[in-house]
């Protein structure tokens, strides 16, 4: 047994996207708050945004808003989220333009917004084109003014009965243990446990796996987003993302005979949302022997590199001539609707741990994430759990906890990885089956079984809760699709 190192604070995040981010900016300055990332602070899912920022166009909209929302999720959301989500967008977007963030402006300096799959109109606000996420998640790390350490990985949460006393973290100087009043979960999604995603490269389910270990309750985790449009030619594993407001501004998905397919699966056509469009690439592509392309040529190349900089950056340095190139997509992982049970920020069952973002299920995203609300809750659900904290902060009884030293990786984890990464792909992926299901069960338990290190062993713990999800879903609904 062993005393490791200890640090107290007033308030602990994990992660520095943008709803750990915008939780640091509303806590107040006299409290002592640290806020811990993986790797860099910009190796996380929000830098890598680009659609934008859903936000109701004014008071009205916020009705159809969340109709827009409850209907991509196929009803399966909590309804007083949603209404939280929308009404509190007018809020969160005010504050963002009054601290100086530059949002995109048409010719009359109006707000420029866009649509995207799901919406009744165009309400996403965006900022540098398709730059949003860097330009926000930049803005939010210049303003932070709380501690950030960087290249820390928690690995435990010091958890007894219904309090969370800290956590243990891996640094680069060894473990440490960290104390604190509340502690707050915004690490992000699942994708590093897919074949084909968009994450970032520290996104890997690690707190999911440690709330399952504590016995605490995930949920939805069978409700999985796959991107529709995806360039995967690209050899790193993170695969380049094709904006959902390109196909809302003129891109079209064509076959190789230059057909717009996706009309004959929803009236819709490219505008339907997500998991539609998703499965009706898959299947007219098995059906047909066909592949999936997205045709720009709507667009000038000095339009689409206007709007688009990044798309038309990444795609160019993958030898493509855009926009007159077609290019060739598939779907791949995107984002998590599932996840750490809350009721509103706060982790049930605890007294002072909250999860907010990807992580978190507050029921907002329902069965299927309408497009761009995802920065809308994180900076939503940041801000209210800064607000309960900065409300509740009574000081915890103190607890010391002396932990075994963990083997957090083992020889043959990182091959392992890979064959997690294939199964989840090709068994619970984007169309599902009893019979797929079941395979991918018991290769998960085989491997839980074997001689693995602790962070493997997370990240297995989280396969097995989506597939036991999946299973348990015996209906199609929403992102979650099964043949039988």
């Amino acid at each position: 047994m062993q005393e490791y190192e200890k640090l107290y604070y007033d308030v602990v995040i994990i992660g520095a996207g943008v709803a750990g981010l915008y939780c640091a900016r509303h806590l107040p300055k006299s409290l002592k708050v640290l806020v811990l990332c993986k790797n860099e602070p910009w190796e996380c899912n929000t830098f890598y945004a680009q659609g934008g920022i859903s936000v109701a166009r004014d008071k009205r909209d916020i009705a159809l808003h969340v109709k827009d929302t409850i209907l991509a999720g196929a009803k399966h959301n909590t309804p007083q989220s949603v209404e939280k989500l929308s009404r509190d967008s007018l809020i969160v977007l005010d504050e963002l333009l009054s601290s100086g963030l530059d949002f995109d402006r048409d010719t009359h300096n109006n707000l420029s917004y866009t649509q995207e799959g799901g919406h009744s109109l165009p309400r996403i606000v965006h900022a540098g084109g398709d730059a949003t996420g860097r330009i926000l998640h930049t803005f939010l790390i210049d303003s932070l003014q709380h501690t950030l350490w960087k290249s820390a990985c928690v690995v435990d949460l010091l958890i007894e009965d219904d309090v969370c006393y800290g956590v243990n973290v891996q640094t680069k100087k060894g473990m440490v243990q960290i104390y604190s009043n509340h502690i707050v979960i915004a690490s992000g999604g699942i994708g590093g446990l897919f074949q084909y995603h968009t994450n970032a490269s520290t996104i890997s389910s690690d707190m999911q796996g440690i709330i399952l270990e504590h016995g605490l309750e995930l949920a939805n985790m069978e409700m999985l987003q796959f991107h529709p449009t995806v360039y995967i030619g690209a050899k790193s594993a993170r695969k380049h993302l094709i904006s959902e407001a390109v196909r809302g501004e003129g891109g079209m998905v064509i076959d190789s005979c230059g057909r717009r397919f996706l009309f004959e699966y929803d009236k819709r056509g490219e505008l339907a949302p997500r998991d539609i469009v998703a499965r009706a690439i898959v299947d007219y592509c098995a059906k047909h022997k066909e592949r999936a392309f997205l045709d720009l040529r709507t667009f000038t190349k000095d339009s689409f590199a206007k709007r688009f900089p990044n798309v038309f950056r990444e795609l160019s340095a993958c030898k493509l001539q855009i926009p007159e190139a077609l290019v060739p997509i598939s779907p791949a992982f995107h984002y998590c609707m599932g996840g750490i049970l809350t009721d509103n920020t706060k982790v049930r069952g605890m007294q002072n741990l909250y999860a907010i973002g990807e992580c978190a299920c507050n029921g907002v995203h329902g069965a299927n994430r309408l497009a761009s609300n995802s920065l809308l809750e994180g900076l939503v659900f940041g801000k209210s759990a800064a607000l309960e904290i900065a409300h509740n902060m009574r000081k915890k009884p103190a607890r010391h906890f002396l932990k075994q030293e963990m083997v957090l990786e083992k020889e043959g984890d990182s091959k392992l990885k890979g064959i997690i990464r294939k199964i989840m792909w090709e068994k619970v992926g984007i169309i599902r089956s009893k019979d797929s299901l079941n395979t991918a069960l018991g290769g998960i338990e085989v491997m839980l079984e074997s001689n693995i290190g602790r962070m493997l062993k997370l990240r297995l713990l989280v396969c097995r809760n989506i597939i036991q999800s999946a299973l348990k879903r015996k209906k199609s609904l929403g992102a979650h699709y099964r043949i039988n």
